[in-house]
């Protein structure tokens, strides 16, 4: 079901969904669509057995809950210490996803059974004013505007490292042997950098948060008219997961939409 609010003198509108797909046993990934906190969030959990679908979840609670202790505080940045060049919404966001690493590391070095277990995270903190995106691993954020669409991410992967390093030609990254390796999530090591992405809205505009599970199995020019095609964001949330799936599913698939509207 969608959920909506208003955003300086516009409305934006949220809907998600998350699968299984067709070849895991189990749902690794975590999706929340706001409730209390202006905050979209898809995780996708690494390690299997290693329970990466606890720190999934223990991230996105971790940034809701920390959001929400905070959201009338005006230094809110502990316990870490403040980036005085960062706002304080900023400051809230990358504070949070720091918690959440922090909590996954401990988490998963306090347990045997959950040793290694970590995930990636996008996030958006809807501000009056500015959409603040968090971002860590390779799960994704994409903007479609004016009928384009643009990747505001970028992977934290192996393969993305090796292409910045050295020209590939399309056939070398699709026969890539380590696409799925990971160089930066939560979980990994006792402290992460986040990246901070800032964002002006425009009445139109679709955002799209999605786990590697979507756009693994789907180009950037498959996704794009599927975010416009239906009017109803569940039922477009919907289309999405069936094309990744129909496409083979051979990852957990979760996406999130935001779209902004006239109130």
């Amino acid at each position: 079901m969608s959920t909506s609010f208003p955003l300086e003198g516009m409305r934006v509108r949220f809907a998600g969904e998350t699968d299984t797909g067709k070849k895991r046993s189990h749902n690794e990934d975590t999706l929340y669509i706001p409730e209390s906190e202006r905050v979209v969030i898809v995780a996708d959990g690494m390690g299997g057995h290693a329970a990466g679908d606890i720190a999934s979840q223990l991230a996105v609670q971790t940034v809701v809950d920390y959001l929400t202790t905070t959201a009338e505080e005006k230094e809110v940045t502990w316990p870490f210490m403040a980036d005085r060049e960062n706002r304080r919404h900023e400051n809230r966001l990358v504070t949070a996803v720091k918690m959440a690493n922090l909590n996954i590391f401990e988490t998963s070095q306090r347990e045997n059974k959950k040793g290694g277990m970590g995930t990636t995270l996008v996030a958006g903190l809807f501000c009056d004013e500015e959409i603040l995106w968090a971002h860590v691993g390779d799960s994704r954020i994409y903007r479609v505007r004016d009928g384009q669409m643009s990747q505001l991410t970028e992977d934290h992967s192996l393969l993305n490292d090796y292409i910045r390093m050295k020209r590939i030609t399309q056939d070398e990254v699709d026969d890539f042997p380590h696409k799925n390796v990971i160089v930066r999530a939560l979980g990994m090591k006792e402290s992460v950098t986040v990246d901070i992405l800032q964002e002006a809205p425009v009445v139109g505009d679709i955002y799209l948060l999605c786990s590697d599970g979507l756009c693994d199995m789907l180009t950037d020019d498959e996704i794009l008219p599927l975010t416009q095609g239906e009017d109803d964001l569940d039922r477009c949330c919907e289309v999405l997961v069936q094309a990744a799936n129909d496409a083979g599913g051979v990852d957990n698939i979760t996406v999130a939409l935001a779209r902004i509207e006239t109130l």
